[in-house]
């Protein structure tokens, strides 16, 4: 096989892997504490942990989507907390995000003694956020993996190590629900996601949809929820 051949066989999965890419799902860990009634109509009404943002098209909107949420499973809005069996309190947030550098050696050409191969290395971490709105921030955790082949070859050709770099967000929505009669806490979540995007208008609806994946959950349960990125049109 020639060199070029060899080169376009190890560049045809990368493709595929970036194309894939634009289209990847959207991941979030979300930990939910509830000790709910069974739904049966009770009354609710939605506001902002941040009290800035009352009022604001941006959280009613976010508001209109936990809304229906609750909705879907036999709770009832109301327009004002005088008329709320319970109340809902949402937060939610994006840090300023955080610098991420890859290096990667570089791809070996052919030798007649034998061919270099490739080592990628690679990791992440997820460290902990400052949002806002919400109700406190995380810990996180890290993992790293890597793998090379091939043989110690002086005649092995290749280009340098390759350095890129990107930046990826860590997000976040958290949602309280208590008693109005005697404020006490229902329900306590939280969602957190980590990605190349900054945009709460993507985000946060993402994030709900998270939260409310399998609601109200087994409490004191964390699990990872994959929502999966929208059909092509």
């Amino acid at each position: 096989m020639s060199v070029t051949k060899k080169i376009a066989a190890l560049a045809a999965p990368l493709a595929l892997l970036a194309l894939g890419a634009c289209a990847a799902p959207f991941r979030a860990d979300v930990a939910r504490f509830q000790a709910l009634p069974v739904p049966q109509g009770q009354t609710f009404v939605v506001q902002p942990a941040d009290p800035r943002n009352g009022g604001g098209l941006e959280f009613s909107q976010y508001a209109g989507l936990v809304a229906q949420r609750l909705s879907g499973v036999g709770y009832r809005p109301v327009a004002t907390p005088g008329e709320a069996a319970l109340v809902v309190t949402i937060g939610y947030g994006v840090d300023a995000g955080q610098e991420k550098v890859v290096t990667r050696p570089g791809i070996g050409g052919y030798s007649g003694f034998g061919y270099g191969g490739w080592g990628r290395p690679w990791g992440f971490g997820y460290p902990g956020y400052r949002g806002y709105g919400g109700f406190g921030g995380y810990g996180g955790f890290g993992y790293r993996s890597g793998f090379a082949w091939g043989w110690d070859d002086p005649f092995w050709y290749g280009g340098g190590p390759e350095v890129t770099s990107y930046t990826y967000y860590t997000s976040f929505l958290d949602m309280r629900i208590a008693r109005t009669a005697d404020g006490q806490r229902l329900f306590e979540g939280r969602a957190r996601a980590r990605s190349r995007d900054d945009s709460l208008p993507h985000l946060v609806p993402n994030l709900i949809e998270a939260m409310f994946t399998g609601f109200p959950g087994n409490s004191g349960e964390d699990v990872r929820i994959t929502i999966p990125p929208p059909p092509r049109r």
